[in-house]
């Protein structure tokens, strides 16, 4: 009893959701001697959903993956029981392989649907009683999981708000795990291929006073949630989109070349173009970006929004990118004493 109250005080004393998903892999690891305990992140992509790793321990070591640049996922289709779980709605699946060890499914359900599962792995079966204790604990993990879902996204839209950006970009410059009680990961996971990179974009909506103006608020606030779906529908699970306020969206998207990131911001742009908003008709975005060096995040920003800002004075509904705007001379910067001003 006292190492369950432990790891109940453990689960609920997060404000994060990786040190969340450590804390349940933890606590599951030890209470009921899983052998090997994964948060996994349920995920549609071309109308196929998909499935990938969190965090997760295996033979007694943490590790998470949320971070990894290889970490794209795989169709839900390669774990049967998963999906037969989800079919009929069940919180708990059993899966046996040919080796005789014991996969449990447990899909977590919020509001009718599933954006994570638990895969809990062990030779032995488990008696009732441990599988209603294991019930219990993911009650409080998926409670808890929706109060940090809701204090980390913008009402409005549903997308991560900037409080969560601040952290999730620090997490992204940082190339080993900050936190505290997670092993050291896999450091060649995180090896880039030559000609990748990460990328950060500030999104604008163009003339969006007029729309307030001219249709009022409440249109306003539908052009503001149609654009934050077609921002999700344009960019993978991998990448991150945050809407930081008003009527600007950041994006991160993440292990790409550049002709490729191009290629995606035009997409999205184009996307919102050929969109047709209800009441307001047509509306367009400005799109500036910068590459994720290894400068402070407040220059990386100051880069893409230089970008945003010179596209919006030059024509608009266009995607610029900082780098080739200093190089053509659109842009000039001066380095001195470690700072850096824009001009």
């Amino acid at each position: 009893m006292e190492a369950l109250l432990k790891h109940l005080v453990d689960i609920t004393c997060q404000r994060d959701h990786t040190l969340l998903d450590s804390s349940i892999v933890s606590a599951l690891h030890e209470l009921v001697g899983a052998s090997r305990v994964f948060v996994h992140e349920l995920f549609r992509f071309r109308d196929e959903l998909y499935i990938r790793p969190r965090v997760g321990i295996n033979n007694g070591k943490i590790v998470s993956m949320e971070e990894a640049p290889d970490n794209h996922g795989e169709p839900i289709t390669r774990y049967p029981a998963l999906v037969e779980s989800i079919k009929q709605r069940k919180t708990c699946m059993e899966d046996v392989n040919a080796a005789g060890d014991r996969t449990l499914w447990l899909p977590v359900w919020l509001n009718d649907k599933v954006s994570t599962c638990l895969e809990v792995t062990n030779p032995t079966p488990y008696s009732s009683h441990t599988l209603h204790m294991m019930e219990g604990i993911l009650s409080v993990y998926r409670n808890y999981q929706n109060i940090l879902d809701y204090s980390e996204r913008d009402s409005l839209t549903g997308l991560l708000n900037r409080k969560t950006f601040d952290e999730k970009f620090s997490r992204l410059l940082t190339s080993s795990s900050p936190e505290s009680g997670l092993q050291e990961r896999d450091e060649r996971r995180h090896q880039p291929a030559p000609g990748i990179g990460q990328w950060l974009a500030v999104v604008d909506i163009d003339h969006f006073k007029r729309v307030n103006d001219q249709f009022g608020h409440l249109y306003g606030d539908e052009v503001l949630i149609l654009v934050a779906n077609l921002l999700r529908q344009s960019f993978r699970s991998q990448d991150r989109v945050f809407r930081f306020g008003g009527e600007e969206f950041v994006v991160l998207l993440r292990s790409t070349t550049l002709e490729d990131a191009r290629k995606i911001f035009e997409r999205f742009r184009t996307n919102v173009e050929q969109h047709e908003f209800p009441q307001v008709g047509k509306v367009t975005v400005s799109l500036g970006f910068a590459s994720i060096s290894n400068e402070s995040p407040v220059v990386i920003l100051g880069h893409a929004d230089q970008a945003l800002y010179y596209a919006k004075a030059n024509g608009r509904n266009r995607v610029c990118y900082y780098d080739e705007l200093v190089k053509s001379g659109e842009l000039h910067s001066e380095v001195s004493n470690d700072t850096v001003e824009f001009f």
